[in-house]
């Protein structure tokens, strides 16, 4: 079982930055898959970005590409989300999953989710 912790989220002004982090409990964190999905208010769990194992690949969703960055840190077994231009559309609450598999970006298929992180952009 993993256990996984998000944190980073709070209430900022359009324009501003934020990194989001997710703090897994297993020491095989360099085996996992690691994604993060994010889910607005009134919509569906949306695809934000993904991280291969070693962290040499990478995926973005549409409204993440050029403005988010997605890195992880295999010694401290917790991965990021570097956020930046942020807009009133990425209010939403912020989820990190994993999964020993690969997974396509459009796929939210991952065994292991955080609880969530709320982020609020105001214009």
């Amino acid at each position: 079982q993993v256990q996984l912790v998000e944190s980073g989220g709070g209430m900022v002004q359009a324009g501003a930055s934020l990194r989001l982090s997710c703090a897994a409990s297993t020491r095989a964190f360099s085996s996992y898959f690691m994604a993060w999905f994010r889910q607005a208010p009134g919509k569906e769990r949306e695809f934000v970005a993904s991280i291969s194992w070693g962290g040499s690949n990478t995926a973005y969703g549409d409204s993440a590409k050029g403005r988010f960055t997605i890195s992880r840190d295999n010694v401290q077994n917790t991965m990021y989300l570097l956020m930046s231009s942020l807009e009133p559309e990425d209010t939403a609450v912020y989820y990190c999953a994993a999964d020993r598999m690969p997974k396509p970006p459009t796929s939210d298929g991952y065994q292991y989710w955080g609880r969530g992180t709320q982020v609020t952009v105001s214009s």
